[in-house]
């Protein structure tokens, strides 16, 4: 794989960088390692220096983790090339609490992390090895947060932000959480208040196909949303051999958008000036609710069964406006999609040890997902009966508008774990999945299918500090279920609705991966390098659904197969050799290529919006004497590889760095104050799309539109603090 010349000198930079700490003297830390299963260990006193507040202040200290982090995998990938299921592990970072998994898929441990006082915690660790005891499988290490069982107060944490964005507009926010513990019960719960604001400015210049010029646009694009939600985390210790979990959220969203377009007509004289306005309602509830109960036998043996409940309702209204001549505003177009999308998962396993080093998980997991969705067009015409349904305008005919789409999955596994010896260890599971998925409504269709799910996992501690990792498995993609139904259309000015397609088959592909992890001793830092290669099959992209040739159609759907492979280089580092080891530094490198056949045009090609490469730069200085720290994040990608292909038109996108800063200070009464500056570069993301007239096949060029998106710099002031 050649590499773009920026990204050589990154590259040279990173590799000179690993080399010099190699031969650099380790500083002393508070780090503890685990020579059994390499084990790393963080006890709370590490952290005190710091003056942290939550679990999360504690995570962002430790090399590898927290902000600017690489997650372990790297950024690369298709976007769809993640897999589904509780059984089969992520290969990425799993976060526990206690040993445990949250019984949630909204509700996540993650988010746990920054309502947990840090008083709470006892240690950290970070756990690398495979073993039956762990919550979770196959990932590339566990973060396992270990609260203090004796602590018998409550905490309670607060955070208030203030964010002011680029148009001057200021919008508050608020969180609290009450978390402790009471005899045998830990509880936590948290209620959230926020208004996510997003003010984007587009430009577009375009060309007609003989090089003369179109049309100008300018658009101002507001979505101001008022966010609520209400989550809490239980767990009860029954008695020393059985325990339950419950985690419920409720939230609710209010996200209007406003659009203002104004169209500057280059082909008459004078220009010609056309305004158009856009009033996008957009209101969203969701609930979730999960449980699990452990049971542990006497010999040691594990029962496990967990249950998950969730639904996301969405209700969208889109009405286009243009402005008359004597200030007035005449509807053109109204488009009304609401859906509601329902899942439940039920999990089964039993955990039992088969001889000295041998144990083996079995189980079940069954899954059923159903959305209910529908769609109302209107166009101003003047042929046609105008209906209310349709915001006064004409209906039009739009296929497959009304479906219910519902996936039954059953999956039995089977998970087994042999320690070969102190240094090596090997996890094999065997998953076999059978689904089925019926549509019904404007389309009625029902299809089987099938798939036996292996995965090898092999992992080698040659010391404490090195361990090799080598993985094979079969992994088949969740699918997105509104690629089955009609929807909205938000990304083409020209053009209202997306088609849906009955027939998408899961995607799917045999993926190989190497890792190499070194702990530097004394925390010095974390050096990680990943070479991966994935072989996919009926892979998801835009396919030709035409049934009228005057009316050209593309819908999500299977084209066939494709690979991509890659590398991902990671080093976080403590500045000790520069007498600055509180100074955290990341550096992350990502390259990548992939290949497909397109469907359209029959040539080889990467995936639709593929990023080639991205490099990530950040670091963390804390100085505790003065109680504070700051920081910075930068990001940017390899460009030139994103594109997006489709029946009549092809997309090329690029974007400019992104450089984020943030300064935190904490003062004698636990209390943080923060400021942090996003998108300090703009951060503009640059859009070619090319227009054709019939099919792009027929490469006679209609337009060229030439566009770029700001949403300029966001400061955002926080205070926190626990009691």
């Amino acid at each position: 794989m050649v590499l773009p010349q920026v990204f050589r000198s990154k590259a040279f930079f990173l590799s000179s960088t690993i080399a010099v700490l190699l031969s650099t003297s380790a500083i002393v830390s508070a780090q503890e390692t685990n020579d059994e299963n390499s084990t790393v260990v963080y006890s709370a006193d590490y952290f005190t220096e710091y003056a942290p507040i939550s679990a999360q202040d504690m995570i962002n200290r430790i090399p590898g983790l927290g902000e600017g982090g690489a997650p372990p995998g790297g950024f690369g990938g298709n976007a769809a090339s993640g897999g589904r299921g509780f059984g089969g592990g992520s290969g990425g970072s799993e976060i526990l609490i206690n040993g445990k998994r949250t019984a949630g898929k909204n509700n996540q441990t993650s988010e746990l992390l920054g309502r947990i006082s840090a008083s709470q915690v006892n240690e950290i660790q970070i756990i690398r090895g495979s073993s039956s005891d762990l919550d979770v499988r196959g990932s590339s290490q566990v973060v396992n947060v270990i609260l203090d069982q004796e602590l018998a107060s409550n905490s309670i944490s607060y955070e208030t932000t203030l964010d002011r964005y680029f148009d001057s507009e200021i919008l508050p926010g608020a969180s609290a959480a009450l978390g402790g513990n009471s005899g045998s019960l830990n509880y936590l719960f948290n209620i959230k208040a926020s208004s996510p604001y997003n003010h984007s400015v587009t430009r577009e210049k375009s060309i007609l196909g003989d090089f003369s010029q179109n049309d100008k646009i300018k658009e101002n694009r507001i979505q101001n949303r008022d966010s609520y939600e209400v989550s809490t985390n239980l767990g009860y210790d029954i008695n020393a051999n059985s325990s339950v979990r419950l985690n419920a959220l409720v939230g609710i969203e209010d996200g209007p958008t406003d659009v203002h377009r104004a169209i500057l007509d280059l082909r008459s004289t004078p220009n010609d000036l056309t305004v158009e306005l856009e009033d996008i309602p957009r209101e969203k509830n969701n609930w979730e609710i999960g449980g699990d109960y452990e049971y542990r036998t006497a010999s040691g043996n594990r029962f496990k069964l967990l249950a998950i409940a969730n639904q996301e309702d969405i209700d969208l209204t889109r009405e286009r406006f243009e402005v008359q001549d004597d200030g007035t505003a005449q509807k053109n177009l109204y488009l009304h999609t609401a859906s509601i999308t329902d899942e439940r998962i039920l999990r089964g396993s039993y955990t039992m040890g088969l001889a000295q080093n041998h144990d083996i998980e079995f189980g079940v997991e069954r899954a059923q997902t159903i959305l209910d969705s529908s769609l109302a067009y209107g166009l101003l015409s003047s042929t046609g009966t105008p209906s209310a349904a349709t915001g006064g305008l004409v209906p039009q005919s739009v296929s497959n508008a009304n479906s219910k789409v519902e996936e039954m999955r059953y999956e039995p596994f089977a998970i087994y774990n042999w320690a070969i010896n102190a240094k090596l260890t090997l996890e094999t599971t065997l998953l076999y999945e059978s689904s089925t998925i019926t549509q019904s409504g404007d389309v009625d269709n029902e299809r089987e299918f099938s798939f036996v799910k292996p995965r090898i996992d092999l992992r080698y501690d040659m010391t404490p500090n090195l361990q090799l990792r080598g993985t094979i498995e079969k992994a088949v993609n969740q699918l997105s279920f509104s690629d089955f139904v009609a929807s909205n259309d938000d990304e083409d000015n020209d053009a209202a609705t997306q088609a849906g397609n009955a027939e998408l088959r899961q995607q799917w592909q045999w993926k190989y991966n190497f890792r190499t992890e070194y702990r530097i001793p004394n925390d010095v830092g974390v050096l990680t390098a990943d070479l991966f290669y994935n072989q996919h099959k009926d892979v998801i992209e835009r396919i030709d659904v035409t049934r009228v040739e005057t009316n050209l159609l593309s819908a999500n759907g299977n084209i066939g197969d494709g690979w991509e492979y890659g590398m991902n280089l990671s080093a976080s580092i403590r500045m000790g050799m520069i007498n600055l080891p509180n100074l955290l530094v990341t550096s992350t490198l990502n390259l990548q290529d992939s290949e497909v056949t397109d469907p359209f045009l029959g040539i080889k090609r990467r995936f639709q919006n593929f990023q080639r490469g991205r490099f990530t730069t950040t670091f963390r200085h804390d100085i505790p004497s003065l109680r504070a720290n700051w920081g910075m994040q930068y990001f940017d990608r390899v460009d030139g590889g994103m594109s997006r292909y489709d029946i009549d038109d092809i997309e090329k996108s690029v974007g400019e760095p992104a450089v984020n800063l943030f300064v935190e200070y904490v003062d004698r009464r636990g209390i943080t104050y923060r400021f942090d500056a996003g998108a300090l570069t703009n951060g503009r993301q640059f859009r070619d799309r090319y227009r054709y007239i019939g099919r792009a096949s027929d490469m006679i060029l209609e337009e060229l539109e030439s566009q770029h998106t700001a949403r300029g710099t966001t400061y955002s002031f926080k205070i926190s603090g626990n009691f």
